[in-house]
C-alpha cells in the first residue's frame, strides 16, 4: 500500500509598486484555483493556511500569497491599506494565469478579499469570507483590543502573543488541548514590524462602500465565540452582501484550527454548488 503523493508547491513574485509579493502554487486539478488570503501576522500564508492547504490540493491548483507585512513579501514598510492589498491579490491571480479564482479571506483576509470582488468581478468565480468585518470605526470593543495590541506590542511581546491566543481561539478549545499546548501557540504571532502594521490597518478598516458591488456567490462564515471579531460583523456582511449565505460555527477567530474538518467541509461544500 502506497501513501498519497504530496501536492508539489512552487514559490513565485510578482511586482505590485514597491512590493515584490511571494506566492505559492501548490497541487493540480482542472476545478477553478482556490486563492486563499490570511489574516494579521507577519508569517502570512504558511501559518494561516498551513494544515488547509492539503485538503484542497488533490483536486485543484491551491494559491496562497504573503500579504506586505509578512516575511517573504518586500515593500517600501509604509502604512498599509485595503486597496494596496486587494491590488496585490488582483495581481497574483493575473501573474497565476490561471483563471477566475474562488477566493477565501480569513480574518484581515476577508475584507482584503471583499474588496478584490467588488474591484474586479471577473477575477473572482466564488468567494468565502471569513471571521471578517466591514469597518472598526463604531465598534469600540474591536478599536480597544487592537488599541491595545499596538500598546503592548510595542513594549511587552510576550503580553501581544499571550493576548492574541487569548481571543484567538474559544474558551473551550484551549481548555481541551492543555498548558503546554496554549503555551506553544503564544509564539506564534510576534509583534514584528510587519505584524504592527496589520494591526495599525486593522484599526482603519473601513469597505462598506464596496460590498453592494460584489456580484459573485458569497459564503459568510461567523464564529459564535470569536472574541477576537465579534460574530455580529460577520452576521453585518452576510446582509449587507445581496444574496449571500451565511453559516455560523461553534468556534473562536480561528476556526481553521478548531473546527477542521467542519470548516473545510462547508467551504468544499459550497464551491460544489
Amino acid at each position: 500500500m502506497t501513501s498519497a503523493a504530496t501536492p508539489t508547491s512552487t514559490v513565485r513574485t510578482v511586482a505590485v509598486g514597491t512590493a515584490r509579493v511571494a506566492y505559492d502554487l501548490t497541487g493540480t486539478g482542472p476545478r477553478p484555483p482556490l486563492l486563499l488570503v490570511h489574516g494579521t501576522g507577519s508569517a502570512g500564508a504558511a501559518l494561516t493556511w498551513g494544515n488547509i492547504v492539503p485538503r484542497f490540493a488533490d483536486s485543484r491548483t491551491v494559491i496562497t500569497p504573503d500579504l506586505s507585512g509578512t516575511e517573504r513579501t518586500t515593500d517600501d514598510g509604509g502604512p498599509l491599506s485595503v486597496e494596496g492589498l486587494a491590488a496585490q491579490i488582483i495581481a497574483v491571480i493575473e501573474d497565476a494565469a490561471l483563471g477566475p479564482v474562488d477566493l477565501l479571506g480569513f480574518s484581515l483576509g476577508s475584507p482584503v478579499s471583499a474588496a478584490v470582488a467588488a474591484r474586479r468581478p471577473d477575477l473572482v468565480r466564488r468567494l468565502v469570507l471569513v471571521a471578517g468585518w466591514a469597518h472598526t470605526d463604531g465598534d469600540e470593543y474591536l478599536r480597544n483590543l487592537f488599541t491595545l495590541w499596538q500598546r503592548i506590542g510595542d513594549n511587552d511581546p510576550a503580553a501581544f502573543g499571550r493576548s492574541v491566543t487569548m481571543t484567538g481561539f474559544s474558551r473551550a478549545f484551549l481548555n481541551t488541548i492543555g498548558r503546554d499546548e496554549v503555551e506553544a501557540l503564544i509564539p506564534n504571532m510576534p509583534p514584528t514590524p510587519g505584524t504592527l502594521r496589520h494591526v495599525d490597518l486593522n484599526l482603519r478598516i473601513d469597505i462598506r462602500a464596496l460590498l453592494p458591488r460584489i456580484e459573485a456567490p458569497t459564503l459568510v462564515i461567523g464564529n459564535a465565540q470569536d472574541a477576537t471579531v465579534p460574530v455580529d460583523h460577520s452576521r453585518a456582511l452576510h446582509d449587507a452582501i445581496a444574496g449571500s449565505a451565511y453559516v455560523e460555527l461553534d468556534a473562536g477567530h480561528v476556526v481553521l484550527f478548531e473546527r477542521t474538518d467542519e470548516f473545510t467541509d462547508r467551504v468544499t461544500a459550497f464551491l460544489a454548488e
